[in-house]
């Protein structure tokens, strides 16, 4: 009878575990969606039964349940994939040696729906800032959706205070709107959308070269972490906080930034 009563109550046990950790899930993925929600508000209605609403009635799954592994994540990520990974917000948080990616798993759908589907949709929202008025004066391309282009001016007119010393990582421009595939996948880049710049490729460290340079790729970095902030300021995340890093790398991401 004891045995009996005992693998009741381990049952019970095991059962209120497991409501435990179905509820703290849940929680965590309506959390995740509320940050898409606050970070997007001109395009995202609301969230619900595991799917977001647009603001044009159409719905997408944010959660698709599937458990993915790490190819999987990068190729065929649902909306809440994007989560997966932290992003460290405060540089002391950063562990250069932990392999993570926050920010370069990217539900393509998610982005097309705002930013265009086509080449022609993206482009026909993309306008001109001033990249650097007062040392540079360079006119680059950038979407206007989510206003980034005021943020990006923002963010160009604050570094333009900088000395020289610091400026000089940001005076030469790699590249920002470019309607292409990540090489060798199938995978739009970040550029694509017109949400993404890459600054002076002269003093960067992409992940790619050093592996191709040194045979392995150990963590490099040259970029000042007042340029970093000023960037995260405004919703951009940086590539250099990738294991797979990309130090010349900006692009908007607010919602793995964003704090409520």
């Amino acid at each position: 009878m004891k045995s009996f009563k005992c693998q009741i109550i381990q049952s019970v046990v095991w059962l209120l575990v497991i409501v435990f950790q179905l509820t703290i899930s849940a929680q965590t993925i309506n959390e995740e969606a509320n940050r898409l929600i606050q970070s997007y508000p001109d395009f995202i209605k609301a969230f619900y039964n595991d799917s977001i609403t647009w603001y044009d009635k159409t719905r997408a799954v944010f959660d698709d349940g599937v458990i993915k592994s790490v190819n999987q994540l990068i190729n065929s990520p649902d909306m809440q994939d994007m989560f997966h990974y932290d992003y460290p917000k405060k540089r002391q948080d950063f562990n250069k040696n932990a392999k993570c990616d926050p920010g370069r798993i990217r539900n393509e759908d998610f982005f097309k729906k705002m930013y265009g589907t086509t080449r022609k949709e993206v482009e026909s929202n993309l306008t001109e800032i001033i990249w650097l008025p007062n040392t540079v004066n360079k006119k680059i391309r950038i979407t206007k959706i989510n206003n980034i282009d005021k943020k990006l001016q923002h963010i160009s007119d604050e570094l333009d205070t900088l000395p020289y010393t610091t400026k000089k990582f940001v005076t030469e421009i790699g590249g920002s709107y470019n309607w292409r595939h990540i090489a060798g996948t199938n995978r739009l880049s970040a550029h694509s959308f017109g949400i993404a710049i890459d600054i002076n490729v002269r003093y960067a460290n992409y992940w790619k070269w050093d592996l191709k340079q040194f045979g392995e790729f150990k963590y490099f970095n040259k970029i000042p972490n007042i340029i970093i902030e000023i960037f995260e300021k405004y919703g951009f995340i940086w590539g250099g906080k990738w294991y797979h890093y990309d130090t010349m790398h900006f692009e908007y991401r607010p919602e793995l930034l964003f704090t409520p």
